[in-house]
């Protein structure tokens, strides 16, 4: 039940934005006593001598005292870890989200704009709103490609501040055309704008934009590469780091909020990259398992499944509603995308999960249609 809300409730109210208020929040399913594959999570934990040795070093942190030097180490730490380029900075963040609003912070100008491919990460669209920025979103090609046409024409028409590629996507799950992502990238500099590409898959992706940046860093002095290791197996930890030209990021970090990485997220985000090894394991498990579930997805008749260089599988179903509940109704949760846009009609977004849990999600999804 609802409580009534009072007059100076309502009064104050009257001075948050309407814009704000029509909004919907960020919906997180509630996946108690559910098998939860919705959200694109590692489906591994640690092993137990490590959570152990995790625990401990936790446990001896100053947490009386705001994070200090040991940020600056994890930006060693990531840097090398991702061989980011001579000449190029680094920056974290309390997960992607985090970056994506600093970023909409940062280039807020008289008239700014973000451009799109759509469907794609709601956060670059709400990020932009609450920002103020205008927000441009370009409809992929029926099969989930780049309209690389029709980006172009955005470009040219809207020069936006910042041209948005997440690669692969979300939540269509692939790797775009090389040749179209050169092209957007180039246009995009020639106008004067950032190219921001989101690589939050890239663990399982088959191949990585900081490849080509590396091969012609002069190329891209506006571009921003972005990841987290949310993917990598730490989406509790809600950690996120930024790579590009020093000048660049340097400039977008005067707008983060001072320690908003916190010593445990920092020293957990250490621990995982000492032992990356055990981590590019599940990744590596989790890219297996991929293979095989898409194999069975495509026999089952009616189920449209599309390729995933991420560790989610995107499928189109007789009717999603349906499915979705009867999948919940067998105790499995997955994201029901089909109201997203007009090109996910039917749609249902399944996360890659460990074997046992991907049988368990195909019988629910076989037994649901």
């Amino acid at each position: 039940m609802t409580a009534p809300t009072s007059d100076l409730t309502r009064r104050a109210l009257a001075r948050l934005r309407p814009d704000v208020q029509s909004m919907h929040a960020y919906a997180v399913q509630d996946a108690r006593g559910l098998l939860k594959l919705d959200a694109m999570e590692n489906p591994y934990t640690l092993p137990a001598e490590l959570q152990a040795e995790l625990g401990a070093r936790l446990g001896a942190l100053a947490l009386n005292r705001y994070p200090g030097e040991r940020g600056a180490d994890l930006q060693r730490a990531l840097a090398a870890y991702a061989q980011v380029p001579e000449g190029f900075g680094l920056m974290l963040g309390n997960g992607s989200d985090e970056l994506i609003s600093l970023l909409a912070m940062a280039c807020d100008l008289p008239g700014a704009a973000i451009v799109a491919p759509v469907p794609g990460f709601v956060m670059y669209a709400m990020s932009a709103q609450l920002q103020g920025l205008k927000f441009v979103g370009v409809p992929l090609t029926e099969d989930f490609e780049l309209d690389a046409a029709a980006m172009l024409a955005a470009i040219e028409r809207e020069r936006p501040a910042i041209l948005y590629l997440a690669y692969p996507n979300n939540p269509t799950a692939n790797l775009w055309d090389a040749d179209a992502m050169q092209r957007l990238v180039d246009a995009q500099g020639a106008q004067g704008g950032l190219v921001v590409i989101d690589e939050a898959y890239q663990p399982f992706a088959g191949r990585s934009w900081l490849d080509v940046i590396r091969r012609d860093p002069a190329r891209h002095g506006h571009v921003l590469l972005m990841r987290t290791l949310s993917k990598f197996g730490l989406a509790g930890v809600r950690l996120g780091y930024l790579i590009g030209p020093a000048a660049l990021v340097a400039e977008v970090d005067k707008v983060r909020p001072p320690y908003n990485i916190s010593v445990l997220n920092c020293e957990c985000a250490l621990f995982a990259l000492e032992h990356a090894g055990v981590f590019a394991e599940q990744a590596d498990a989790i890219r297996r398992e991929r293979t095989g579930l898409v194999a069975r997805l495509a026999e089952l008749p009616g189920v449209r499944v599309w390729p995933s260089d991420a560790n989610m599988v995107l499928v189109r179903v007789p009717d999603a509603d349906k499915a979705f509940a009867g999948m919940k109704a067998r105790g499995v949760l997955v994201k029901n995308v089909s109201r997203m846009h007009p090109l996910l009609a039917n749609c249902l977004r399944l996360t890659v999960g460990t074997p046992d849990e991907n049988a368990r999600m195909f019988a629910a999804l076989e037994g649901s249609l």
